[in-house]
């Protein structure tokens, strides 16, 4: 896990190595371990490392293959790379380091674009052909791990942040009008290519770009979900077994697969209370868990303390609690504003950079259970939107989208509004063919899409912020094709998640299995009131917020009068949603404008 960049010039100008970095200064939290950086005439890459597989010096990067004249920069962790290094080695490939980064380089050699198809794990890389004069970059099938690009006439660079881009300087900053609305109207969801910025893109997962010497770009998506029925028919018991078996494999690679220990994030719930419950059933000893909770507000609880213990004492793991004050989570929040890549609306980002913090100081590396709920239908509007009626873009909006477009307009300024994206987009997605039923097509919609621009992207920035690898087994390839063919009538079983909850019956007790659903709670952000009101109020009064004009003023005085009667269909704060946005400009792209910032 690491921090990647590079620049590709196509104009007969040299790459800058001061942009190179001036870039890795700002991947350094990803990467803390050692820096390095390669030149090749028109060419040059950067690379921040975090040690977890072959610790030793030969596998820094750019890692350089003299033999194959290839070099490479990587983000991620490749799962079946021992299998791979056999495979590749039969074929006559030798290798001077132990672990899965010069796997890339061989599978590239071996299989050219298509090496990406033999890699089951998260990742993103650059590999230099130097024979070809050719750049290839390729992104994991769920997008598990960011790759974020600038390109015009003259250059291409590319970062695993959007910081790093704004760092290089020469980026166009003004707002992409396609982003703005998805931002505000599918819960800071911005779909690739897109960015907030017109300036910056990122590459779609489950894709490869190839880059010439020219400056041609061809984009090639190697990996499609199928939704559909599979043509022998299963029962429902034949399902949960064959998830049982596919869910332990998963959890075990993310286990075995580095050269240092693995923890758990244990937030109290099913998903990363199974993942507990399933490394202590494959002899795992001495397992460290790490949970999280926040002051309670008058409307909710701010932590989940009673089931997360229940779980720790039950699998005897080395568990640490960690309680944030209000005042410590205002205090803290601008600097997960500035580790986020992109704006993130999502009330749990700076309880994921606050937990981050603590667990770095124990381990490396973390298990986490995000996915399971996108991947087993675990939320309260599947089965709405599976009763619903209609047409296919009414029923996902009604119990979706977080503002319909006529408020969109009523809050955004004149300059910015547009026609309704969001609702174009969502319906050339859902009528996608390779998906039976529609929620076949909703729940194939969050997990290639929605999952990766929200939770997914939210708990890679925030840990990595910090030096901390999340791994996710619930969206593991395998285990993602696997339950996408499932009936959906077997996922919406016992409240949702009914595999999961058949599989943890008499391994988990039964009330961590049958509370209802609960969210990550940072209820000072959910029910704005006191200082937090005053720090909104604030930010949307400021003089930068009134100069960009970007939101329409009655609208603000609106939901600041009542900040908590507004509530988006997902019970986020409509206020905290537009003072995000306008802080993370802020922090962003205002501060990279600033002479010497750059």
């Amino acid at each position: 896990m690491c921090g990647i960049c590079g620049e590709y010039r196509f104009d007969h100008q040299q790459p800058s190595l001061s942009r190179i970095e001036r870039m890795l200064e700002k991947l350094r939290r990803r990467g803390p371990d050692n820096s390095g950086s390669y030149v090749d005439g028109k060419l040059a890459f950067g690379h921040r490392r975090l040690a977890i597989i072959d610790l030793s010096e030969r596998a820094n990067q750019p890692m350089v293959d003299q033999e194959l004249n290839l070099v490479l920069v990587f983000n991620g962790t490749i799962y079946n790379y021992p299998e791979l290094r056999r495979e590749l080695s039969g074929r006559g490939y030798h290798f001077f380091s132990e672990g899965d980064s010069e796997v890339i380089l061989k599978a590239y050699a071996e299989w050219g674009e298509s090496c990406v198809e033999h890699l089951h794990g998260m990742f993103a890389f650059a590999i230099w052909d130097k024979a070809r004069q050719q750049l290839f970059l390729a992104r994991d099938r769920i997008g598990i791990k960011p790759l974020y690009f600038s390109l015009d006439n003259k250059r291409l660079r590319f970062a695993s942040s959007t910081q790093a881009l704004l760092a290089a300087g020469d980026v166009d900053t003004t707002l992409d009008e396609v982003a703005l609305q998805m931002l505000f109207t599918l819960h800071a969801v911005v779909p690739a290519p897109h960015t907030i910025l017109n300036g910056i893109r990122k590459l779609e997962p489950a894709s490869t770009m190839t880059v010439d010497a020219r400056g041609s770009v061809r984009q090639r998506v190697y990996w499609k979900l199928d939704a559909t029925r599979p043509a022998r028919s299963i029962n429902e018991w034949e399902w949960i077994e064959a998830v049982h078996e596919c869910l332990k494999r998963a959890v075990e690679r993310r286990k075995t697969i580095a050269d240092v220990p693995v923890g758990v994030l244990l937030s109290g719930g099913i998903d990363s209370s199974l993942l507990v419950g399933l490394l202590a059933e494959a002899g795992q000893e001495d397992l460290h868990t790490f949970s999280v909770g926040f002051e309670d507000s008058q409307e909710e609880r701010g932590n989940e303390f009673e089931f997360s213990d229940q779980v720790a004492r039950r699998f005897e793991t080395r568990h640490e609690k960690i309680l944030v004050p209000n005042e410590e989570v205002l205090q803290r929040l601008p600097e997960a504003v500035d580790n986020m890549a992109e704006p993130m609306f999502g009330q749990d980002a700076v309880a994921f950079y606050l937990l981050a913090e603590q667990v770095s100081r124990y381990v490396k590396v973390v298990q986490s259970g995000q996915g399971a709920d996108e991947v087993f239908a675990g939320y309260f509007w599947y089965p709405r939107m599976h009763e619903a009626e209609g047409d296919v873009v009414d029923r996902f909006r009604q119990h979706y989208f977080d503002r319909d477009h006529e408020e969109y307009l009523q809050m955004v300024s004149p300059s910015h509004a547009g026609k309704d994206h969001t609702a174009s987009w969502a319906r050339e997605q859902l009528t996608r063919p390779g998906a039976d039923t529609y929620l076949d097509q909703v729940l194939r919609l969050d997990v290639t899409t929605l999952i990766v621009d929200d939770p997914v992207k939210r708990v890679d920035n925030m840990t990595m912020a910090w030096g901390l690898e999340a791994r996710v087994p619930f969206l593991d390839q395998e285990l993602v094709e696997l339950v996408a063919r499932m009936p959906p009538e077997i996922k919406l079983k016992n409240r949702g998640k009914h595999p999961l909850k058949a599989i943890a019956r008499g391994l988990l007790p039964d009330a961590v299995i049958d509370r209802p659903k609960a969210y990550f709670p940072v209820p000072a952000l959910k029910y704005v009131s006191g200082e937090f009101l005053d720090f909104m109020r604030d930010i949307l009064n400021s003089e930068a917020c009134l100069r960009r004009g970007l939101y329409q003023r009655d609208y603000v005085e609106h939901l600041l009068d009542e900040p908590e009667q507004h509530f988006t269909r997902i019970q986020g704060s409509k206020l905290w949603h537009l003072a995000l946005l306008e802080f993370w400009l802020q922090r962003n792209v205002d501060a990279a404008a600033v002479p010497g910032n750059a």
